[in-house]
């Protein structure tokens, strides 16, 4: 089984099972962000955790097997750009990447923030104007070696 399988079968099993992903995170002892990021193909599971989703979800040991193979990244990319909702991220960096990278390396120096040790976390905050959406990213500041 590909990635593109796999993911098209958690995805069906998860809308059957009328799951969400927090509730999927609390079974695996993942968080929600990073167990929905591995059911889309974005990143790997360990077999533990593989074994639960598939246990909690119903699903052949061929899916658990699948998420335990290392991903390529971003493979999706493209298509996704289309969905309003990533278009909108992306804008987000459009706009205030530069801004970002100004104030990183201002507070920390001349470096990257890491997406391999990271975290994300999604949050509602309810606002009678609206509710709102808050994006966590948490990564660790990586300095530029020099030599």
């Amino acid at each position: 089984m590909n990635k593109a399988e796999m993911r098209e079968a958690i995805l069906a099993a998860k809308q059957f099972k009328g799951m969400s992903w927090e509730a999927i995170g609390e079974a695996t002892g993942l968080s929600p962000v990073f167990i929905c990021s591995a059911c889309l193909g974005e990143n790997s599971l360990l077999a533990d955790p593989a074994e639960k989703l598939c246990g909690v979800l119903g699903l052949p040991g061929e899916v658990g097997a699948a998420l335990q193979v290392y991903p390529e990244k971003g493979q999706r990319y493209q298509e996704m750009l289309s969905d309003p909702l990533v278009y909108r991220l992306n804008e987000v960096v459009m706009v205030y990447g530069e801004t970002l990278k100004q104030v990183i390396q201002e507070k920390f120096g001349d470096g990257i923030m890491s997406a391999i040790d990271f975290t994300m976390e999604v949050d509602k905050v309810e606002d009678p104007k609206g509710d709102r959406v808050v994006l966590t990213l948490n990564g660790k500041f990586l300095p530029y070696k020099r030599w």
